[in-house]
């Protein structure tokens, strides 16, 4: 979806999907997609200008390992906006296990448990603290551009209950200037290598 929403703006876009059968569906639509993990881009050293990963690196295998291939394969001067869980907002976004059996959906106060307890619950996602995220960036040569919470869109809630759901948006994206921005839905990172 997004190879398909920003090839038009020019250059050329390249998406990365893990999954075999969804790499195959999406070549159908765009030919710039790429069946790898994050961990292991099969492209040579400073290749993109810009990378996006939206609410990836809490999935894959190895996180440190995913920033650092794209840090490697960014140009001098490019930048990588990275979007990622917020361990201090409210609710866990992708469900739980609990006695073996899986719980979808918004689970509150999930992310505020002691860490391991947490990741017993949610072992199939990651989230971040401010701490968190400044280790996956360790040593590697990159100044950081932007780094803050945000709220998000909530386009699922403006759909589903129309004029609440925006006034519910213009509350959450007014705490984002404020130090309530602490309890939001998402990181983002604006990183740029050196």
């Amino acid at each position: 979806m997004y190879v398909e929403h920003l090839s038009p703006l020019g250059g050329t876009v390249i998406g990365l999907e893990y999954d075999f059968e969804r790499t195959a569906e999406a070549r159908t639509r765009s030919p710039h997609i790429l069946n790898a993990a994050g961990e292991f881009i099969p492209l040579p050293s400073g290749t993109f200008d810009l990378i996006l990963s939206h609410e990836v690196i809490e999935h894959v295998q190895d996180d440190r390992a995913a920033i650092c291939e794209m840090v490697r394969v960014l140009k001098p001067g490019g930048r990588a906006v990275i979007f990622c869980p917020n361990r201090g907002y409210p609710f866990e976004t992708h469900g739980i296990y609990w006695r073996d059996k899986y719980y979808f959906g918004n689970k509150l106060f999930v992310n505020y448990l002691p860490r391991p307890l947490r990741d017993k619950l949610a072992p199939h996602v990651r989230v971040y603290s401010k701490s968190d995220m400044q280790k996956l960036f360790e040593g590697l040569p990159v100044k950081f551009i932007e780094r803050t919470i945000i709220f998000g869109a909530y386009d699922n809630i403006i759909a589903r209950f129309g004029a609440f759901g925006k006034i519910l948006r213009a509350i959450l994206q007014f705490l984002e200037k404020t130090p309530l921005k602490i309890l939001g839905l998402s990181h983002f990172w604006v990183v740029e290598k050196l």
